[in-house]
């Protein structure tokens, strides 16, 4: 199972999609005048092709609407009178360990865009979480202005408060290395920044970087880190939803966001017993999503700001990071449920409304007889009951280790 990632402007001509004998399925990425504006599946017979005939179907009934709206922004801003705004200073962040080819795959993107006069200084910083050899230090030597930074406690929110102390600029971005930034992701994140200036966060789109397995394929249809074409702004309440702002996952990924600095280290940065490795790999990006939201501060979810992340490979793989997003969720639960009193009630609402939702997937999968989607979702069940007992407090025992072989 194999889908073949085709990108198609839809203000120029558009071509028939061959796939090749061994694709059985199109990803398509939609543009307009060079704007995001759409993602859809298609499974086709292998071998087969997509007509002009079709993809013009495809954009009347699921990117008309999109094309419309970019219009009339585009008409809207036209008329709007030119300001004179004061640009930020962007630090862009990126925390890895051990993955020296994706690392310098992104590192290659971002050569790509950063010298667009977005924001008054753009500054890179990779930071080394605790690497076994020097081939990520290596990877940073090849391209210039990038500084590198070696955190040697291992754990994901060690490495991000490591670049946050590190870095100079008013906005700090956050980039997982097994992404790529789209080519407007820089003009996405200041366009996003200067239409809200008084933000304390953001978040962008996130697309598949290739679907060439059944895993990819699988997770991207079942939603992936899709949150839409639309820009959102969340604030510390939402009228439609009496749970917010505790399912700060609504907000986007973590692979993909960005913050007032001066925030961030008021805040005191990420929890360190969250997102810490292989034990604990999740809830870090919820944590902070949910703090920057209840300090008073809206957070901004923009799709021109996006970026290309590459799926897991394999069923198995798969199925662990579902487990992890169960864990994740409820450690983050846990750890906000003992330092919110005022959200409390929320917080056991929320845990209570995530398995019986998790509950009803399932039985919705098994009377469909859909073997992946009960293996997945009991994955993520299971990994949901660990976290829930006492999965937080082994972590902070963890890191408290951690922090004393390094002090």
């Amino acid at each position: 199972m194999s889908y073949k990632l085709v990108e198609i402007e839809l203000s120029e001509p558009l071509a028939t999609i061959s796939l090749s004998p061994q694709q059985n399925g199109v990803g398509v990425v939609a543009r307009w005048r060079g704007r995001l504006i759409g993602f859809e599946m298609i499974e086709l017979p292998a071998g087969s092709a997509v007509t002009v005939e079709r993809l013009n179907s495809l954009a009347d009934e699921r990117f008309a609407r999109r094309i419309l709206v970019a219009k009339l922004e585009e008409e809207l801003r036209k008329r709007q009178p030119v300001k004179e705004a004061v640009l930020p200073s962007l630090s862009i962040a990126i925390c890895t360990k051990d993955r020296a080819q994706r690392l310098s795959r992104l590192l290659g993107s971002l050569d790509r865009v950063r010298t667009e006069p977005t924001f008054r200084s753009v500054e890179i910083i990779v930071v080394d979480n605790a690497s076994v050899d020097a081939t990520t230090r290596d990877a940073v030597a090849g391209f210039r202005d990038v500084r590198y930074v070696f955190e040697p406690k291992a754990g994901l929110d060690f490495a991000r408060n490591a670049a946050l102390h590190a870095a100079k600029a008013d906005i700090i971005a956050y980039l997982d290395d097994d992404v790529v930034v789209d080519r407007n992701w820089l003009e996405g994140l200041a366009k996003a920044c200067g239409d809200n200036p008084g933000a304390g966060g953001f978040t962008g789109l996130v697309l598949p970087f290739r679907l060439d397995t059944e895993a990819q394929i699988l997770f991207e249809r079942r939603g992936g880190f899709g949150r839409g074409f639309a820009r959102r702004e969340f604030h510390n309440a939402r009228f439609e939803n009496p749970l917010h702002p505790v399912g700060s996952g609504v907000l986007g990924a973590g692979c993909n966001m960005a913050f007032d600095r001066a925030l961030l280290i008021e805040l005191g940065g990420f929890d360190e017993a969250l997102d810490t490795g292989a034990p604990l790999p999740g809830g870090g990006d919820l944590d902070i999503f949910y703090r920057v939201l209840r300090s008073g501060r809206p957070m901004i979810y923009e799709p021109e700001y996006a970026v290309y992340h590459e799926h897991r490979e394999t069923i198995p793989q798969l199925r662990r990071q579902y487990w992890t997003w169960g864990l994740g969720m409820m450690a983050f639960l846990v750890k906000s449920y003992r330092t919110d009193d005022e959200m409390r009630a929320r917080h056991r609402a929320m845990v209570r409304w995530w398995f019986f939702d998790q509950f009803k997937a399932l039985a919705r999968a098994a009377s469909r007889l859909r073997g992946d989607e009960m293996r997945f979702g009991l994955a993520e069940l299971c990994g949901g009951i660990y976290g829930l007992v006492g999965e937080y407090d082994r972590s902070r025992a963890r890191i408290q280790a951690i922090r004393e072989r390094n002090p």
